[in-house]
């Protein structure tokens, strides 16, 4: 199988946020994940959940020959490695040391029990769009077929800003 083009976004607000992000990125490139480009990184703020830390997120555009489930369960794995605990659906949308989303996955869209691709809320997410747009402004979404940039201005109120180092 040709090396599918993926791309992933990655969030840390608990403990050393930069360093969980630079130990993903790592585990990512030792399990059959080679990044191509990597976004800046933002800090923004929580969705969802307002009373939690503010997030660090990065985008990463990929290549893998993993398949989406094979792909999806290296990246669990390594969020569990990363010390990230799935107890609930609140948890999930809580604090937490790491998350790796698989956001995009070459043009496919895949609708099975444990995989949605594209991520259904990706087009809600400043968070996810700003980073991704970065990397290619070109990019589309598979389902609308419409720009990336087209489906950011229509998300309001979200803070999203580059890390100054």
């Amino acid at each position: 199988m040709p090396d599918k083009r993926v791309f992933l976004s990655l969030g840390s607000n608990l403990g050393d946020r930069r360093q969980n992000l630079d130990r993903a990125l790592h585990l990512l490139t030792q399990n059959g994940v080679e990044i191509v480009r990597q976004s800046s990184i933002y800090e923004t703020e929580p969705q969802d959940i307002s009373a939690q830390p503010w997030f660090l997120n990065l985008a990463l555009e990929c290549r893998t020959k993993l398949f989406p489930i094979q792909l999806l369960k290296v990246l669990l794995r390594i969020e569990r490695e990363l010390g990230r605990e799935r107890r609930s659906i609140k948890s999930a949308k809580g604090p937490r040391l790491i998350d790796i989303d698989l956001i995009l996955y070459g043009h496919s869209s895949i609708n099975c029990p444990k995989l949605t691709v594209p991520h259904p809320r990706m087009l809600q997410r400043r968070f996810v769009l700003v980073p991704l747009m970065e990397i290619d402004a070109q990019l589309r979404h598979p389902g609308s077929g419409r720009l990336l940039k087209d489906h950011l201005n229509e998300i309001r109120g979200q803070v999203v800003r580059i890390l100054d180092d």
